[in-house]
């Protein structure tokens, strides 16, 4: 079967590329709020220091409630005004709204998800005991947590998100998830979004075998990545375009770091090695760009692309000065490929896309290991054009 297409706007070819910018993206860095957290410096950025040298991801310092859509490398900025401004977008991306959204809380009875069952949903209603890992900033532990007031829904980070009020059923905690878990009560759903590259392979083994481990039986797994490969399906972007070079560029570096950007494309196989039956994926197209004609595209279009803007410094600086190839590259080097990612971002004639994929698996009960020994099942669900 073909694969389906994301349909181009044709009036974004109205628009130069400063138009482009200012009517699709620039409305949206209004109402940032600011805070200030120590942590360690490098190039001019700020990462968490739990775990010094170990985690490439920067820290989010600012955000405001935008929109709940797409976003790519939650935690993947750091506390320079642009980067900031960036996190806004980015912990909303997945933040499970009633309206649009990608959660297994809500089983897909959505616009463009219909393949779980009412039912199902109903049921996912009643879990008590939820985990965020990686919560960022935290509001998708605190939109759940209000959405679900019987649930106690914890979100768990390196570096402690500066929420001004959370939800009395919403608890906050800086750990790191390699250690040993020492949560008393095992949990109903667990939660992981935009990890791409947090952990080497045998890390990423570690991490879902704990989250085998402390779900209860029959409890779920839910993680969303995005895969880093820049996509056109059209003939708009030429194969030497800079996007694709720095795109080409982070993924090995951080190949060389031993932190593979293919998270998008192993937690599946991983999950399955966990232990996770019933394991679920379905893959999603991103545009980075408004160019879409659909209106859910194009929002989330539109948001992913200030994130490549105003985070892909970060991302470029922290593994092409450590691991980049032939050797490290310098700052000024980095500065000039960003400069010209930039330029090809602002192109409206560019449609640029992005695929991810979302997984989730179930713990078997005790009565399904003693019947069939938990063998995993595992359904792959159709690509859709839609986020």
């Amino acid at each position: 079967m073909a694969e389906v297409q994301i349909e181009v706007d044709p009036d974004i070819y109205d628009l130069g590329h400063t138009e482009y910018i200012m009517n699709n993206i620039s409305s949206e860095t209004t109402s940032i709020a600011s805070s200030i957290c120590r942590g360690v410096y490098e190039n001019g950025r700020r990462y968490q220091s739990l775990k010094e040298g170990q985690y490439w991801y920067a820290l989010m310092m600012f955000e405001s409630k935008i929109h709940p859509y797409i976003s790519i490398g939650v935690h993947a900025m750091s506390n320079n005004s642009k980067a900031c401004r960036r996190a806004t977008f980015s912990v909303h991306s997945w933040t499970p709204t009633r309206q649009t959204h990608f959660s297994k809380l809500q089983y897909e009875i959505q616009k463009y998800d219909s393949t779980i069952s009412i039912e199902s949903h109903k049921a996912l209603t009643k879990r008590k005991d939820i985990l965020d890992i990686g919560t960022g900033r935290g509001n998708w532990a605190v939109d759940v947590a209000d959405m679900f007031p019987a649930a106690t829904v914890r979100g768990v980070d390196l570096f402690p998100p500066p929420l001004d009020w959370i939800p009395p059923n919403c608890i906050m905690e800086v750990d790191d998830i390699l250690q040993e878990w020492t949560w008393r009560t095992p949990f109903d759903l667990i939660h992981l979004r935009q990890m791409i590259g947090a952990f080497t392979p045998e890390e990423w083994d570690q991490v879902y075998t704990h989250c085998h481990n402390n779900l209860k039986p029959g409890g779920w797994i839910e993680q969303i990545e995005v895969d880093p490969v820049i996509l056109c399906t059209d003939s708009s972007l030429p194969p030497n375009s800079s996007t694709i070079q720095y795109s080409a560029a982070v993924i090995q570096a951080a190949t060389n770091y031993n932190h593979p950007m293919t998270t998008a494309n192993t937690m599946r196989s991983a999950m399955a090695r966990a232990g996770f039956i019933e394991i679920h994926e379905k893959t999603y197209k991103w545009p980075i760009g408004p160019w879409a004609r659909d209106a859910t595209l194009k929002e989330a279009g539109r948001l992913h692309h200030h994130q490549w803007r105003h985070g892909m410094e970060g991302w470029a600086m922290y593994h092409l000065t450590r691991w980049g190839v032939p050797s490290p590259w310098t700052k000024d080097e980095v500065h000039v490929l960003v400069a010209k990612v930039r330029a090809e971002l602002n192109d409206p004639r560019l449609h640029m896309w992005q695929r991810a994929r979302r997984v989730w698996g179930r713990r078997a009960t005790d009565e399904e290991i003693e019947v069939n020994g938990g063998r995993a099942e595992i359904v792959v669900i159709k690509d859709e054009p839609s986020p």
